[in-house]
C-alpha cells in the first residue's frame, strides 16, 4: 500500500502534488488544512484522503475530521494528530494516547519541521513529521513524504521537496 503524507498547507495547492501522489492508494494530512475546502477535493482527486484538523482549521473542519485518528493499514497501527510534539517530548495528551493505543507509527504535522525518527521508549514507535507543504510559517522549504506498508512494515520512506516556501 502505497501513501504519500502531507501537512500544514495552509489552504495552499502546489501544482506539482498529484505528480508525486498519482500512484499513491491513500493520502493522509496531518492538519492546518486551511480555509477553503480546495486542498481535501485536489487529494481526493488524486487518491481517497483522510485528515485531521489543525489549530488553523475552521470550526466546520473541526466537525468535518477528527482532531485524533486511528487507523490500520496491512497490519500497521497508525495515530495522526495535529499536534504532537516530538520524541522523546510527547505533549501530555499525545503521550497519555501512545502510552494506551500503543501505535506502530505516530504521525503528526504542526512544527513545520520534517521529521522521521524511530521512538525506541515507545516500543519502537516510528516518529514522522511531513513538514509544511504550505507557504505559510518559518520553514524554508515546502516538504511533504511518500512510502509504502508491506507486510507489517513501513519501507521506501521518501522526503519529497517541493521547493522554496513563497516570500523567501
Amino acid at each position: 500500500m502505497k501513501i504519500g503524507l502531507i501537512s500544514d498547507t495552509h489552504s495552499f495547492w502546489d501544482e506539482t502534488i498529484p505528480q508525486y501522489f498519482k500512484e499513491c492508494d491513500e493520502i493522509w494530512h496531518a492538519g492546518d488544512i486551511g480555509e477553503s475546502g480546495q486542498i481535501m477535493e485536489q487529494l481526493n482527486k488524486i487518491a481517497p484522503s483522510i485528515a485531521v484538523y489543525g489549530n488553523i482549521d475552521t470550526p466546520e473542519f473541526q466537525r468535518t475530521y477528527p482532531e485524533n485518528l486511528f487507523i490500520e493499514r496491512e497490519g500497521v497501527k497508525i495515530f495522526m494528530t495535529h499536534i504532537g510534539g516530538k520524541p522523546p517530548s510527547y505533549n501530555p495528551r499525545v503521550r497519555k494516547l501512545i502510552q494506551s493505543e500503543k501505535p506502530d507509527v505516530f504521525i503528526c504535522g504542526h512544527s513545520h519541521i520534517l521529521r522521521a525518527m524511530p521512538d525506541k521508549k515507545h516500543n519502537n514507535l516510528l516518529y514522522l513529521n511531513p513538514g509544511a507543504a504550505g507557504n505559510q510559517g518559518f520553514h524554508k522549504i515546502r516538504t511533504m513524504m511518500r512510502f509504502e506498508i508491506n507486510n507489517g512494515k513501513i519501507e521506501k520512506l521518501e522526503v519529497i521537496e517541493l521547493g522554496k516556501r513563497g516570500g523567501i
